[in-house]
Order: structure tokens, then sequence, then C-alpha cells
């Protein structure tokens, strides 16, 4: 199991299966908040259902409507269980203090430095800790 310490941007624990891309996704028009799906045709996770998942990005793509979108898949139950970025993605961070707000499901968001980035891949199992550390089996 690989331990990494990341930067939480918004704290909070989570855990999941990883669903890791080395690209950054537009959350406008790329995630179906209806469904959980990334639909973006162009994406490498296209057709692949993010919901519950540690969805892991470099960092968003697109403006605000990414924040948007994530507070539309947390009032519907298909948003990723926890986000793991490469540095601080405001409109993720934005997404997951606004949804605890209304919702009161805010979601973390923790930064890792590159390198460890580079050791998450898509199926590992994740745990994240308030404090920004993060588990990776089979990292």
């Amino acid at each position: 199991m690989a331990v990494m310490n990341g930067r939480a941007i918004v704290a909070g624990a989570a855990e999941g299966e990883a669903l890791v891309s080395r690209e950054p996704l537009s959350f406008w028009g790329g995630y179906d908040f209806k469904t959980g799906t990334i639909v973006d045709t162009h994406h490498p996770l296209a057709g692949v259902r993010a919901a519950g998942t540690v969805l892991a990005l470099p960092f968003s793509r697109g403006s605000s409507t990414t924040t948007a979108v994530l507070l539309e898949a947390v009032r519907a139950g298909t948003a990723p269980a926890a986000l793991v970025t490469t540095g601080i993605d405001s409109f993720f961070a934005l997404a997951s203090i606004v949804a605890g707000v209304m919702y009161e499901k805010s979601f973390p968001v923790v930064a890792l430095d590159a390198g460890d980035f580079d050791r998450l891949t898509s199926g590992q199992w994740i745990t994240i800790e308030t404090s920004g550390i993060v588990r990776a089996d089979g990292a």
C-alpha cells in the first residue's frame, strides 16, 4: 500500500475505487449528472461511470460550469466520492464547499504532487483521510 501526503483542499474522508485519467475533464457537456457517467466522447474515460469513485484528474477543464454540474451530481447522488488532483482546482473546491452548505454533502478534494499522482491507477482502492493522506492499495 502506498501512503501519499496530499494537501486537503476540502477536508473530508472517503474511500472507493480509483478512476484515473491523465487528461483534464470539462464537466460541462462532459459529465452526465443524471447518471454519473463521463460523456465527453473525446475523453479517455468516455462511457465510464464515475459516480461513487475516487476520481483522479490533473485538473478541471473549462469554467465555473464545472461547479454547477458537480452540484447537480451531488444533489442527484451521482457525484464522485472524492476528487484527487495535481494542484488547487478552485472549481472542484467550490463545488464541494457549496454542496456542503446547500446539501450537507461535501466531498474531499485532495491535491497530490505530480509524482504521487502518477502512481495512481484505475481500479486501486483509495482511502482518503481528513488530513489529506491518500492510501492506495497496489500503488
